[in-house]
């Protein structure tokens, strides 16, 4: 994992997207990171009164990356987005992992998530502006800082999970 002064060198110099991109990606493999090297167990542990776990947090992630960039940014409607997952119906979705859900395979489909979330980005300028049911509109910059900000959020509970279960 690239070093937060590497990322920050790199921010330091460089235009607003290459800034934001930097961040984004920083923290996506800061809380794949912190995942890494536990047991499908620990990885699945609740230490929290929420459903919050590492893997939780994985796979949250994963449908998060899905629902702005391709839904919201890519303007894919969830109907074309599989495998969906109804948040409005149960909130709590996409922390429940189920038996047949391994780490592996969580990070892979957030890796998976993650590259098509920067081809998205890749087609756009950070004025682009799409709809948002609540604030109207959005551009890319605001998703962006967003997902820099949700990511970076659940990147710190990883690190108090991570220490709560082995120390590091």
């Amino acid at each position: 994992m690239a070093d937060v002064f590497d990322t920050g060198k790199v921010a330091a110099v460089s235009d607003e997207r290459t800034t934001l991109e930097a961040f984004l990606d920083y923290y996506r493999e800061a809380i794949k990171a912190k995942v890494r090297g536990l047991s499908e167990e620990d990885a699945n542990r609740t230490l929290v009164p929420s459903l919050t776990t590492l893997a939780g947090l994985i796979k949250h992630l994963a449908r998060v990356e899905m629902s702005w960039f391709q839904h919201r940014l890519g303007q894919v409607s969830l109907e074309d987005l599989a495998p969906v997952q109804r948040v409005m119906d149960d909130p709590d979705s996409d922390f429940r992992v189920h038996p047949d859900e391994s780490v592996e395979a969580l990070i892979t489909r957030y890796d998976e998530q993650c590259t098509l979330s920067r081809k998205v980005v890749a087609t756009k300028q950070l004025d682009d502006v799409v709809p948002h049911p609540v604030l109207g509109e959005v551009t890319m910059r605001w998703i962006m800082v967003h997902m820099i900000e949700e990511t970076a959020r659940h990147a710190g509970h990883a690190d108090i999970l991570r220490e709560q279960i082995d120390g590091s």
